[in-house]
């Protein structure tokens, strides 16, 4: 694959052959990121699990303690005393069949977390399809299907983040910008790896996490020794 020369010189900061701590890493990261923007940062950790199982499934949600750096739109569906609260919370969207309705006819999806009271599952259950492949569908594993919809809206623009394993067993997650620096980026890894290990299933076997790395939007990935953590 050929690389641009950005990527090549960036590339020369970092020692394929070792495995950093979190702190180093952030720090060899941030200066490895070039790019005329404001790149975001991403966690990828495969682990030792078969997602296929049900009983080794890896999912959860956790709130990163500086953010993610990306302004979050929130769409709650729900009504009465509830709706009100949403919107007191300053959700960008709330509503019921109404929003249904502008989803499905309008493919709008003008939103990046959905929250819902559970008495509204039904209604969104309308366009379960058209919300799940793009991982919007409220859950209650990730806290977005709840009674308390103040909170809700508030962690989700707080920087609040699902992680749950791809196909490859990968967990990929976004841990903020490249300008947040090595200290606060040090931070949300913390945060992130820690729920990730805690969320391990009992039926997992051996060696839990087989390899972590981080890397920027347009940067080299970087691995993270992640011993400390298990």
């Amino acid at each position: 694959m050929k690389r641009g020369k950005k990527y090549i010189e960036s590339a020369k900061l970092i020692d394929r052959t070792k495995l950093y701590d979190p702190a180093e890493a952030f720090e060899t990261l941030c200066k490895a990121s070039t790019a005329k923007f404001d790149e975001t940062v991403e966690l990828h950790v495969k682990l030792g699990v078969d997602s296929r199982h049900a009983d080794q499934q890896v999912r959860g949600a956790v709130v990163l303690p500086n953010g993610t750096g990306k302004k979050v739109r929130t769409l709650v569906f729900a009504k009465g005393d509830h709706a009100k609260e949403a919107e007191e919370a300053g959700s960008d969207y709330v509503g019921a069949e109404d929003l249904v309705a502008k989803i499905q006819q309008e493919n709008w999806f003008d939103f990046d977390v959905v929250i819902a009271t559970p008495d509204m599952m039904g209604v969104i259950g309308r366009i379960a399809k058209l919300l799940g492949p793009k991982g919007l569908m409220p859950s209650p594993k990730s806290g977005t299907v709840t009674m308390d919809i103040a909170k809700a809206v508030n962690d989700a623009k707080a920087g609040k983040i699902e992680y749950r394993l791809d196909k490859q067993n990968i967990i990929h997650c976004p841990i903020g910008k490249a300008s947040f620096g090595k200290e606060k980026l040090t931070e949300n890894f913390d945060t992130l790896i820690s729920a990730i290990i805690k969320a391990k299933p009992a039926a997992a076997k051996g060696q839990y996490v087989k390899s972590c790395a981080i890397a920027s939007t347009m940067g080299p990935g970087i691995k993270v020794n992640t011993a400390k953590y298990l």
